[in-house]
């Protein structure tokens, strides 16, 4: 008997749990509609909860931050081009001229990771509501205000950063193209 191995009932039922929770987490992945209506509307029950309770708004403006640092990776290129044209230039970077060969936008914090830990955020913010050590008194106009600001200045520089490395982050769906014609209908 192996002395390193050997796991308690609580750990054992622990790990099932785990397995079984990433079991249908990895079931959700093709469903990207679904979960992003689910995570809107866990996102409505937190705010349902702020309001009715007229607390816990440091809570919010620290989620407010979080998810703010979630879309900026969420809209960033896996390789920032800035950095990759201060090396040697060996790895992928986005075409900048028309003759540069085509390389798709990889995103830094993929689809489903920015999905998954703005739920997390927005789960654990909303069990922080529960209890009275989290309800620091503040004047939540101010904290408001402050992260519009820091929201517009962040937007505003990782728009010049699209703009400039000419990268858009989103893309509407596959291309469709309309078909071959067929021989019969050519003018010739």
């Amino acid at each position: 008997m192996d002395g390193g191995d050997v796991a308690t009932p609580v750990q054992k039922k622990a790990h099932e749990a785990w397995r079984v929770y990433k079991y249908y987490l990895d079931k959700t992945t093709p469903h990207s509609t679904y979960r992003w209506i689910g995570t809107f509307v866990v996102f409505l029950i937190y705010c349902l909860r702020v309001f009715s309770i007229h607390g816990f708004y440091i809570i919010s403006y620290g989620l407010g931050i979080y998810l703010l640092n979630l879309l900026i990776g969420f809209l960033s290129p896996l390789v920032d081009p800035e950095l990759d044209a201060a090396s040697d230039g060996g790895g992928a970077s986005l075409p900048t001229r028309g003759s540069d060969e085509f390389k798709p936008f990889i995103r830094r914090l993929p689809e489903f990771k920015f999905w998954y830990s703005m739920t997390k955020a927005f789960c654990i913010a909303f069990l922080m509501t529960f209890f009275s050590v989290f309800d620091v008194p503040v004047f939540w106009p101010i904290l408001l205000c402050y992260w519009i600001v820091l929201f517009v200045l962040t937007m505003r520089r990782q728009i010049s950063h699209m703009i400039k490395h000419k990268y858009i982050p989103f893309s509407i769906g596959k291309q469709k193209y309309s078909g071959r014609r067929s021989a019969g209908s050519r003018a010739d």
